[in-house]
C-alpha cells in the first residue's frame, strides 16, 4: 500500500461540498478531501490488517506528508494502538509530527496515538516536558495533551502520582499564558482529574485560578462534586 494508493482510496468516499464546509469548521487553509471520519476509520482498519509495523509506519509518514487533512488524521489512527514492539519507530515518527501541528483535531489525533507510546515507555516523557518550553503553541499544548491517562486513575500508584504532579507542574508554569488553546489544555486537565482526584483539581485552581481565564477556571471545575 502507498501513500497514493491510499489517498486513492479515501478520495472514493469524498461527499460533494464536505471539504469546504470542513475547511470553515476547522478554520483551515490545509486541503481537504471531503471524507466523513467513519470512512477514515474504515479505510484504516483494512491497511493496519493488512501491513507489518514497518509498513504502518512508512504509509503513516507518507500519509502525513501528503498534506491532506484526511491524511493526517489517518496517519495518526494507523498508529494508534496499546500494544507495538518494537516502538520506536513509531514514537520517533509521532515526536516528528508534533512541530507541525496547525490545529486541535489533527493535533488531538497525533497525540492519542502518542499517549500509548508513552504508557508503553513513561521514560519518554523527558522529552514531551522539553515541549513545555517550545515557542510553539501547538506544541506546548500538546505536551498536556498527550499526557491525559495520568488524569484518570482512582488509585495512581506513587509512580503515577509523581507523574500526575510532574505535569501538573507544567499546567502551572502556563497559568500565565493567555492562548485560548494554551489556557483550555490546563482546563481539560483539571477537569478530567477531577472526576478521580477532585481534591486536587480544588487544590491547583485555589493557588493558580486567580491567573487562569475565567473560563478556563469554570471549566476546570464543572465536573466537580
Amino acid at each position: 500500500m502507498t501513500p497514493g494508493n491510499a489517498i486513492t482510496a479515501l478520495r472514493q468516499h469524498t461527499v460533494e461540498g464536505k471539504a469546504l464546509q470542513m475547511a470553515a469548521y476547522h478554520k483551515s487553509k490545509r486541503p481537504f478531501l471531503g471524507v466523513a471520519n467513519p470512512m477514515i476509520d474504515e479505510e484504516v482498519k483494512n491497511w493496519r490488517a493488512a501491513l507489518d509495523i514497518d509498513g504502518r509506519v512508512a504509509l503513516a509518514d507518507g500519509l502525513w506528508k501528503s498534506g491532506y487533512f484526511e491524511a493526517r488524521i489517518a496517519a495518526a489512527k494507523l498508529l494508534t494502538q496499546a500494544r507495538i514492539t518494537p516502538d520506536d519507530a513509531v514514537w520517533s515518527l509521532i515526536k516528528s509530527w508534533v512541530p507541525e501541528f496547525d490545529g486541535w483535531a489533527i493535533a488531538d489525533h497525533a497525540c492519542t496515538a502518542g499517549r500509548k507510546r508513552i504508557e508503553a515507555d513513561p521514560r519518554r516523557l523527558d522529552e514531551v516536558e522539553e515541549w513545555t518550553k517550545s515557542p510553539h503553541m501547538w506544541t506546548r499544548r500538546a505536551a498536556l495533551v498527550i499526557t491525559l491517562p495520568w488524569t484518570k486513575q482512582n488509585n495512581p500508584k506513587p509512580a503515577d502520582l509523581e507523574i500526575r504532579e510532574r505535569v501538573l507542574g507544567w499546567a502551572a508554569s502556563y497559568v500565565d499564558d493567555t492562548n485560548w488553546f494554551i489556557q483550555k489544555s490546563i482546563s481539560w486537565w483539571l477537569r478530567d482529574l477531577g472526576k478521580h482526584d477532585p481534591n486536587r483539581t480544588r487544590a491547583f485552581v485555589e493557588t493558580h485560578g486567580e491567573r487562569m481565564k475565567p473560563f478556563a477556571v469554570k471549566d476546570a471545575i464543572r465536573k466537580l462534586k
